[in-house]
């Protein structure tokens, strides 16, 4: 369950990030608008909307007239340096060939007979489901994990392993490839990656059939950058409709190309013409009124969608054009991207020395024109948004300064407008960086290191100081008016319920001695409620390490009632580890532990194995009673409907 790293796996993922992620990482802009010239309108407009560019020409002719422009200022710099006069220039930043090329080096509710799939992971939205590592359709688990699928048939109180496949095409060399997040619809599970070696986003359809056997239908690939981030998921699911968010990189030194647009294309095998069926036209690529800048490189922010609703699936994009930093989060009906540029010099009517500016998108799943807002500061991660009641909440993050942004939706236009001062609210200040944030009902819980605190966005009243006795590692929802914090206080590992009523007060605690977090993704923990007051939690642990060095790996379970917190039990991993033969995706980048609530069964999602426990009648006792009733093992190599209990 420790997930360590590989070189080749940090070089490939760290490329993309070093690029499109060092705005986030030096902080943000001033907590005003400083996009504002004194031209510029000071209040929203909200009934107008982003101006795609008119035609391909258009759209040519600016981003050479930014290549231009780049090539210009560069120029003196150029000179100075060939004459030895100059101090050495940094190396440009790759193209996206070049930058593909060295990492090839380094990486050398009832349709067709089967019930929707039933949300078993926790998701930032309701009704928005994120690409994961384990999805239940039917009555069936569908598990991905290194470079495969596995179905596990739990319908009728059965845990038995089904079906195996490799998550790519058949007769595709997977070298090069990363095979991370899954998602169900209907009798479809959809499988996505990044491939190198074939040119971006790969999309893998398969078929479940009613005995849980799993058929290769297709492969298709989205010409992108790598979507890889450590704490968002590239991919969502609302209905039918698949939604991706991938970002095109521009880069100044190289001439605008077609090749870096968004296309899709079908994998007939190796021998598949390299050409993408372009689905982004210029039509639908829209910016704001802001000229670009010569010393910020460029983006296209797009977005996504593909049906999977009939025979073949058909995808088709919209982008806007704006600086690499970003940050998104997708709502019931929209997706929101938060773009900033890198940290700029003064100059005369623009930001003091060092500040950025930034930008938030409102494209809509619908497919009408997108709506900005010019902004200041950076979020922290996905969790820091939320759509309400007519308005976007973000959480926002300046040199370590925080600050709420709350701004109506039809605040929303064509770009030329900012929030207002009255939009922002300054918040107490959390140490670090490792900030955690989560909303729960009508209030957002946020902190890091031993400190945290909790406000309602909708209200003017002043944040409440949480003093929960150790760190902030995690933050989640135990119901519309509970929330838990989870961190370590020195080897123990701490949860801290927190009531959110009239006023946040703290409500009661629980301490794992010799344990931390196994999982830290949003994924890694599930709260199943009985009511509004009361529920079941699991969250993946590592215990102390054995004398042989290696640590014990299980999921802990907790009962909740009115932020009382009652321990169940550990569902444990069985030591050692087997030969699977891995062939691709050989490191468990979303984790490899999850627990699975299915009505009122109890299961571990533990490597290879899947661990049920049952609760003892007792179990609402002090001492909590969850015994393990059963394991099955769906390991490469293990004997397909075989089970086995420790009690045999």
């Amino acid at each position: 369950m420790a997930m360590t790293t590989t070189p080749s796996k940090m070089n490939r993922r760290d490329l993309l990030s070093r690029t499109l992620a060092m705005a986030a990482a030096t902080g943000g802009a001033a907590l005003a608008s400083p996009w504002l010239r004194a031209d510029e309108p000071r209040s929203g407009g909200g009934g107008n909307v982003l101006q795609a560019y008119r035609s391909e020409a258009e759209m040519t002719e600016a981003l050479d007239r930014w290549r231009q422009e780049v090539l210009k200022r560069e120029a003196p710099e150029r000179r100075r340096a060939a004459e030895g006069t100059a101090m050495p220039m940094a190396a440009p930043m790759p193209s996206a060939a070049a930058a593909t090329g060295a990492l090839m080096e380094q990486e050398s509710k009832d349709k067709g007979g089967l019930a929707q799939a039933d949300s078993i992971t926790n998701v930032q939205t309701a009704g928005v489901d994120e690409g994961g590592i384990v999805k239940r359709c039917g009555d069936h688990l569908v598990i991905l994990r290194r470079g495969r699928l596995f179905t596990v048939r739990v319908g009728g109180d059965q845990l038995q392993p089904v079906s195996m496949a490799d998550a790519f095409a058949p007769g595709t060399d997977p070298a090069g490839a990363w095979y991370d997040e899954l998602l169900t619809s209907d009798n479809t599970v959809v499988v996505i990656g990044y491939s190198y070696a074939r040119g971006g986003t790969e999309i893998g359809l398969f078929d479940l059939d009613r005995d849980g056997t799993l058929r290769y239908r297709a492969t298709h690939h989205l010409r992108s950058f790598d979507y890889y981030s450590s704490r968002n998921y590239a991919s969502r699911l609302v209905g039918r409709k698949l939604i991706f968010y991938t970002p095109s990189v521009l880069q100044p030194g190289v001439p605008w190309s077609e090749a870096v647009m968004p296309g899709v294309r079908r994998w007939q095998g190796p021998s598949t013409p390299p050409g993408f069926q372009r689905i982004l036209p210029a039509t639908r690529v829209y910016r704001t009124d802001d000229d670009f800048d010569p010393s910020q490189p460029l983006a296209l922010h797009t977005l996504t969608t593909c049906d999977l609703g009939g025979a073949e699936m058909r995808c088709e994009s919209s982008a806007v054009l704006g600086p690499v930093g970003r940050v998104f989060y997708v709502s019931a009906g929209s997706v929101y991207v938060w773009t900033s540029t890198l940290p700029r010099p003064v100059r005369r009517g623009g930001a003091p020395a060092g500040r950025m500016l930034s930008a938030v998108f409102r494209l809509p799943l619908d497919g009408s024109a997108p709506t900005a807002l010019k902004t200041a500061g950076v979020p922290i991660d996905q969790m820091s948004f939320l759509e309400d009641k007519g308005h976007l909440n973000v959480l926002l993050r300046e040199d370590g300064r925080l600050a709420l942004l709350r701004v109506p939706l039809a605040a929303f236009g064509g770009g030329s407008d900012a929030a207002q001062a009255d939009h922002y609210r300054l918040l107490p200040a959390a140490a670090g960086h490792a900030l955690q944030n989560r909303y729960v009902g009508e209030w957002l819980v946020y902190g890091s290191g031993a400190s945290a605190w909790a406000l309602r966005p909708a209200s003017a009243e002043p944040a409440q100081t949480l003093n929960p006795g150790h760190t902030v590692e995690r933050i989640e929802a135990l119901g519309p008016q509970m929330a838990v914090l989870v961190g370590n206080q020195g080897n123990d590992l701490c949860f801290s319920s927190v009531r959110l009523e009239r006023g946040a007060t703290p409500a009661g605690r629980y301490v794992q001695a010799g344990a931390r977090q196994g999982e830290t993704r949003t994924h890694g923990f599930f709260y199943r409620p009985h009511s509004d007051t009361e529920g079941l939690l699991g969250l993946p642990v590592l215990g102390t390490r054995t004398r042989g060095g290696q640590q014990g790996a299980s999921v802990l379970y907790l009962h909740q009632r009115h932020g009382d917190f009652t321990p169940l039990g550990e569902l444990k991993a069985q030591p050692g580890r087997q030969d699977d033969a891995c062939r691709a995706s050989c490191v468990d980048w979303y984790g490899n532990a999850r627990p699975i609530f299915l009505g009122d069964r109890i299961l571990a999602l533990l490597g290879y194995e899947l661990v049920e426990g049952r609760l003892d009648r007792s179990w609402h006792s002090r001492q909590g009673q969850l015994m393990e009733q059963r394991r099955i093992s769906f390991a490469p190599g293990a004997p397909r409907g075989q089970r086995y209990t420790p009690f045999d």
